[in-house]
């Protein structure tokens, strides 16, 4: 029998694990698998601010729990893992977004600055993927993975935005999903990427207030930056059954600037 639009999007019962999660896009995901019904595993380095997004999230009725890991780190992957496993069992949504940047001109950018935004950035994304599917997704033949990526890893910057460790490790994402989504889908897993544009966070709080919000805002299309509901919709479409059918792609969430830009 077809299943309702309400039942496609439902999540009771399904456990999601999402790094970077304890502020900003990472917890705003969160509050979206969580208000559809998951368990929600977050993930980042801090626990004083892991706590903080954990009690936020279960006043807002969501089964919240938390595991401080650096995902930039081989071993905290692998325990971040296991740890998720024993305390949640089988994990049903892989939410990849915690990320690093580091602004520099090209020719001055530190070798070290570019390993650590590729460490996390990238590396960090593989390995626990890799982690997840081997010893949760596989074997059951599903499982949704979302990458947090970027419209900086569509192409350059304004040159005013000197990011290229970022962008570059932002397309590398959006590729690594495509060629995940290429192998993994014989094994009922989907995976697909999100690239938000601007939005306000402690990220981006030095770039937006040096440029100014509404100058940002006014290359928008809609004439706005993100806010705190606008990647909900599109992360539950990929991490529910509604979006079943739906896998290597990734979508702009960024008011338009990327189609004014040409990404």
């Amino acid at each position: 029998m077809t299943r309702t639009v309400q039942q496609l999007f439902d999540l009771t019962g399904r456990t999601a694990l999402v790094t970077g999660g304890s502020r900003g896009l990472g917890l705003q995901i969160a509050h979206a698998l969580g208000e559809a019904g998951a368990k929600v595993m977050l993930s980042a380095r801090k626990e004083s601010e892991l706590e903080e997004a954990a009690a936020e999230l279960q006043a807002a009725g969501v089964d919240a729990r938390w595991i401080a890991a650096d995902c930039s780190r081989e071993e905290d992957i692998r325990r971040l893992a296991d740890e998720t496993l024993e305390r949640l069992g089988d994990i049903d949504i892989l939410v990849n977004n915690a990320g690093a940047a580091w602004g520099a001109p090209a020719e001055e950018h530190p070798v070290e600055a570019w390993d650590k935004v590729m460490n996390l950035n990238v590396r960090g994304y593989f390995i626990l993927s890799q982690q997840v599917a081997k010893r949760s997704m596989i074997a059951r033949k599903s499982g949704r993975i979302v990458n947090v990526a970027s419209i900086a890893g569509l192409g350059g910057n304004p040159p005013q935005m000197q990011t290229i460790a970022y962008n570059t490790s932002k397309g590398a994402v959006i590729t690594f999903t495509q060629a995940l989504a290429c192998e993994w889908g014989r094994h009922g897993i989907t995976v697909n990427a999100i690239c938000p544009g601007f939005f306000p966070s402690r990220m981006t709080k030095a770039t937006i207030e040096r440029l100014g919000e509404d100058a940002m805002a006014a290359h928008a299309p809609l004439q706005r930056l993100g806010d705190d509901e606008d990647l909900k919709g599109i992360a539950l479409l990929y991490a529910s059954d509604a979006g079943k059918h739906i896998t290597g792609q990734w979508l702009a969430v960024d008011g338009g600037v990327s189609v004014v830009t040409g990404g």
